[in-house]
């Protein structure tokens, strides 16, 4: 009698493309459409400083956006189990960066901190939920949704 075995989640690795990439890199093409506006809103309200601290919040909201889909591609080609734990302890080290990132400058003459802390948050957000549109929900098409031919 012959027993099938089930692969084990833990130690299981996914081959092939990593759709979390072209996402992240779909989100980077988003932020730089999205980012004369914020730079621009920050500039009228914070002057100069706005709009310095916003590049800088949107440079670290994109390569945290980078490191995110990384992380995820480099670890799930190894195993699953480790790919979850570097999802987990990513987002916290993640997030300790944009802290230290933002303690660094926090004194600067040139960064406004609420420019800098909207910045941070609401292209976050913003990049995600634009980014919504875009991608499928689907294991037919994981990643970014197919583009329909022009007629």
């Amino acid at each position: 009698m012959s027993t099938m075995t089930t692969p084990d989640p833990m130690t299981t690795r996914l081959e092939g493309e990593a759709p979390e990439i072209s996402v992240s890199l779909d989100i980077l093409k988003r932020g730089a459409y999205a980012a004369p506006v914020i730079v621009a809103v920050c500039a009228v309200f914070a002057g100069l400083d706005g709009v310095f601290s916003s590049l800088y919040g949107m440079a670290l909201v994109l390569v945290n956006f980078l490191l995110a889909a990384g992380l995820v591609a480099f670890t799930a080609r190894i195993s699953l189990g480790l790919m979850m734990g570097a999802v987990l302890f990513g987002y916290l080290a993640r997030l300790g960066l944009i802290f230290l990132a933002v303690i660094l400058v926090r004194d600067a003459p040139w960064i406004s901190l609420t420019a800098l802390g909207l910045t941070i948050i609401v292209t976050h957000l913003g990049l995600l939920v634009w980014e919504m549109r875009y991608v499928a929900a689907s294991l037919a098409f994981p990643g970014l949704k197919p583009r329909r031919p022009a007629n």
